[in-house]
């Protein structure tokens, strides 16, 4: 199943997209869950599934005004520096991490598939991370890793946009270039794990106007999605809906010499094959 959540008229919406468009799931079981992340909790896919069955699209897609699928996850966990290769493009001569570099994300800085990422004013190094997504369904402390898979409710798609001379303003951390508003994107949707084994292997892709500046393939993540999970709920209570972004492959903007920063009218597309395809057009900030 594929599950999204949109504006109508102004008005935030859930529902399923399935063929020619989408069955608006709000008006079917909203009195019972009000948006994803509450269905989600609610550990209510079947009663999605049977609002759905036999059901024609309520909207086209083209008529929705997208946003990101969870619009409220209690944690949006962003890991780093997780694919072969990602180390040694630092040119520090460090070894290999022991443990996933971690840093979070306020929803103010996502958009939804469609929509314009927005490039900031005081800044030209706008670039672009296409990373997969893995959304809790049953929480829990202290997983242990061959239970992870359980715990996934379902995946999707995120251009983690960054303004990389924001990220080194502090002695220790990055959050600042990662949290400029409406600086990257998750969507278009949440494709269930019934539909969608996590375990994968899964293929990711992201393209600058049509050119493919990113591909690799899960299988050469250096920490998993399982071992993720079972690391990060370590130290702190995962909740259903949230989300945890896995982390980039090589060939970000900033790696190239010189540097390729997204400019203005740049569309990105990061794509999964068995997810679909999340599209963005950089803006600039009004």
């Amino acid at each position: 199943m594929r599950l999204l959540s949109y504006l109508l008229d102004g008005e935030p919406r859930y529902g399923a997209a399935v063929q020619g468009g989408v069955v608006d799931l709000t008006k079917r079981i909203g009195r019972d869950y009000s948006d994803v992340k509450a269905l989600i909790a609610a550990n209510a896919l079947a009663d999605a599934q049977e609002a759905v069955a036999g059901q024609k699209p309520d909207y086209t897609l083209d008529k929705l005004v997208l946003l990101p699928p969870v619009l409220a996850p209690e944690k949006l966990w962003c890991i780093g520096v997780n694919y072969a290769e990602r180390n040694a493009e630092y040119k520090d001569n460090s070894d290999l991490p022991k443990y996933p570099s971690l840093f979070v994300r306020s929803m103010s800085s996502m958009t939804g598939s469609g929509q314009p990422i927005e490039k900031p004013k005081v800044s030209d190094q706008l670039d672009y991370e296409g990373e997969l997504v893995i959304v809790i369904g049953q929480g829990g402390r202290h997983i242990a890793r061959e239970k992870a898979w359980s715990h996934i409710f379902g995946m999707t798609l995120c251009n983690e946009g960054t303004i990389r001379d924001w990220l080194r303003h502090g002695k220790f951390n990055v959050t600042q270039g990662k949290n400029f508003d409406r600086s990257g994107s998750i969507g278009p949707w949440i494709v269930t794990a019934d539909e969608l084994d996590p375990r994968g292997p899964h293929d990711i892709t992201t393209r600058v106007n049509g050119e493919v500046r990113q591909q690799d393939t899960t299988e050469r993540l250096m920490f998993p999605f399982d071992f993720l999970i079972s690391y990060l709920s370590t130290f702190a209570t995962l909740k259903p809906g949230d989300m945890i972004v896995t982390g980039t492959p090589t060939g970000a903007g900033a790696r190239f010499d010189p540097p390729r920063w997204l400019k203005v009218g740049d569309v990105v597309e990061v794509e999964s094959s068995r997810i679909g395809v999340l599209r963005n057009t950089v803006a600039a900030e009004s």
